[in-house]
């Protein structure tokens, strides 16, 4: 009789990234970046996409869109991004960074890398672009 293959003890790829984000999480202070967290990675989406459809941008952040609204509200109160409607469709908004916005995202930035310099220690530059990769591609 053939046995099926044992299952392995150790933690799941679902386990280790949920510790990983929560290990950033918790290191990554408002003081230290100038902002929130969800601020910043809202910020380093229309860095890349600005201006992008509302709707596009929660659900690139995988937020719900009233909570998105919530932190469009913070955002625009600091003057780091603005909403207008769409001219091509008056119902929609499209979101977009000031330059205010992109000036305190590079200040914050700073205070991301060393915070990912701490926690990625062990990994080698190469294994850092390599994680970057597969994330990215898991997110697809």
């Amino acid at each position: 009789m053939i046995r099926p293959m044992s299952k392995s003890t150790a933690p799941g790829v679902t386990v280790l990234v949920t510790q990983l984000s929560r290990l950033i999480y918790r290191r990554t202070s408002e003081e230290l970046l100038g902002m929130r967290v969800k601020e910043f990675a809202t910020l380093a989406m229309l860095r890349d996409h600005s201006p992008i459809p509302q709707q596009e941008l929660s659900e690139m952040l995988c937020i719900d869109a009233n909570n998105l609204v919530l932190l469009l509200n913070d955002l625009e109160s600091k003057e780091f991004a603005f909403r207008r409607r769409d001219p091509a469709d008056r119902r929609r908004h499209l979101v977009e960074i000031t330059d205010e916005g992109l000036r305190a995202f590079d200040n914050a930035e700073k205070g991301i890398e060393s915070v990912e310099d701490e926690v990625l220690a062990l990994l080698t530059r190469h294994e850092r672009v390599e994680l970057q990769e597969l994330l990215a591609k898991a997110l697809d």
